[in-house]
């Protein structure tokens, strides 16, 4: 997708028409409670589940601590393996590569498992103007591809769209008409469609959940089959991953995937867990004939110790999301980054631009459900509040906003100022108040009213 920007006025306007949208609502609502649900019950049932959690964390902290030496020692391994090994200090960097591998093998066609990495270096629209044509091929990316839309969800990109949404896009791909309440047709329809692209496509590219340094392997875990065939099938793979996405060992990565599944899905396993370590091997029947390993920074490196370090700890579940009420509420286009709710508030604007992106940091109530849920117990509310504290010490915050906050702080520092704005506010939202609630014209929203009495004064007729 192409990267936009998100003011906080930008977000209002947004989460705005989300939230007059009907059946955005009834999806979101259906299908966030569905994945916390299932991870409830997942988690549930796995012995000292809050202890493996608390493992990881010291996993993720070790590991981004020697991050130069673990990434170090998985190209030397990928290496031996016969597998390229390519460093992008950014998206520009990292598309020119994928570009120039595809035109050196003369690939006019490119499928694609599902990968959030592409997704942020705008890698679908690079291939497109140097002629190559990327074809998504999971499903949720698929159908949002042919909607011409960005994902609305790190795990579910098409979280907001409906089986009869669904079934338009298919019967304008086929020609013909297709019934919105016959699934297995509609299925049918993408595994036939998508199958001919497997076949054809010179090149197959995938992101990466996991490097495990002591192989060189990727680990790739998805619940379709899109995955294995986009690796195996074409002649030469190509896989975009962040550097940040690194395992010293095997050991380390039974503990990642063993909370994985369960906080994304509720799975206690994916469907499908690839392991790639290198292209086709002489007495194999089949595989690529290259594998190429793209390692992203774009932004990654500059947050290693720093305050913002811990949010490299994430591994792309989707928990945060799902219990995050302002998504529920808002989906995942208000935040204009390819990373939507809390993850998103805080990487979009730490990897994009704090400006680009100044708005996303407020898109929290700072509730907490975030951190409560994540697999790694990665602190996101802590860090909203610091991006917000730097758009002030930085004064990026508008002169409008600033002036009411220090006068709103001086106010209330101060009870005889408090005390009489007031009294002030009392007489003034009279005219707007209905049972208990102001009501202002123009606004569909209310809040509570004044009480006729603060706290202090009932306190101080308590003391008399």
């Amino acid at each position: 997708m192409s990267i936009s920007s998100t003011t906080t006025s930008q977000f209002r306007q947004r989460a705005t028409i989300a939230l007059n949208d009907v059946g955005l609502q009834g999806a979101l609502d259906g299908a966030t409670a569905k994945f916390a649900t299932a991870r409830e019950r997942a988690l549930a049932e796995l012995p000292a589940a809050d202890a493996l959690r608390d493992h990881f964390k010291q996993i993720r902290q070790a590991t981004l601590a020697r991050l130069a030496d673990h990434l170090t020692l998985f190209e030397q391994q990928a290496q031996a393996n016969g597998t390229y090994v390519h460093w992008a200090a950014d998206g520009a960097e990292a598309c020119q590569i994928v570009t120039q591998i595809a035109q050196s093998h003369k690939v006019t066609l490119a499928t694609k498992s599902k990968s959030m990495a592409t997704e942020e270096i705008g890698l679908n629209q690079a291939l497109l103007a140097n002629g190559i044509e990327p074809v998504e091929t999971d499903l949720g990316e698929w159908i949002i591809q042919l909607a011409q839309e960005p994902p609305s969800h790190i795990i579910a990109p098409a979280i907001h769209k409906t089986r009869q949404q669904v079934a338009e896009l298919f019967s304008r791909t086929v020609g013909h008409a297709l019934d919105a309440d016959d699934i297995p047709s509609l299925t049918a329809v993408a595994r036939q469609w998508l199958r001919e692209k497997f076949l054809a496509a010179g090149m197959g590219i995938s992101g990466g959940n996991i490097l495990v340094a002591e192989t060189g392997s990727v680990v790739l875990v998805t619940n379709e089959g899109n995955g294995r065939l986009t690796t195996s099938a074409p002649p030469v793979h190509v896989a975009v991953v962040g550097l940040e996405k690194i395992a010293p060992t095997w050991a380390e990565t039974a503990v990642w995937l063993s909370l994985l599944a369960r906080s994304a899905t509720g799975q206690p396993m994916s469907i499908y867990t690839s392991v790639i370590s290198g292209p086709r091997r002489a007495d194999d029947e089949d595989g690529p004939g290259e594998v190429h390993v793209v390692l992203l920074d774009n932004g990654r490196s500059d947050l290693i110790g720093t305050k913002y370090e811990e949010i490299l700890q994430c591994i792309r579940c989707g928990a945060c999301v799902n219990a995050c009420p302002v998504y529920r509420e808002a989906g995942g286009h208000a935040y204009g980054s390819p990373y939507s709710g809390p993850i998103g508030a805080v990487i979009s604007p730490l990897l994009f631009g704090r400006q680009q992106f100044g708005g996303l940091p407020h898109a929290s109530s700072l509730c907490g459900a975030c951190r409560d849920v994540c697999p790694a117990r990665i602190d996101l509310p802590r860090m909203l509040v610091e991006l917000r504290a730097d758009q002030v010490t930085s004064g990026q915050t508008p002169w409008l906003e600033g002036w009411a906050e220090r006068t709103a702080a001086r106010v209330m520092a101060d009870p005889q100022k408090m005390g009489l704005v007031t009294k002030v506010g009392r007489l003034g939202q009279r005219p707007f108040t209905d049972s208990n609630h102001i009501r202002l014209p123009l606004s569909q929203r209310h809040w509570p009213a004044l009480a006729p009495r603060s706290f202090r004064e009932l306190w101080a007729e308590g003391a008399e």
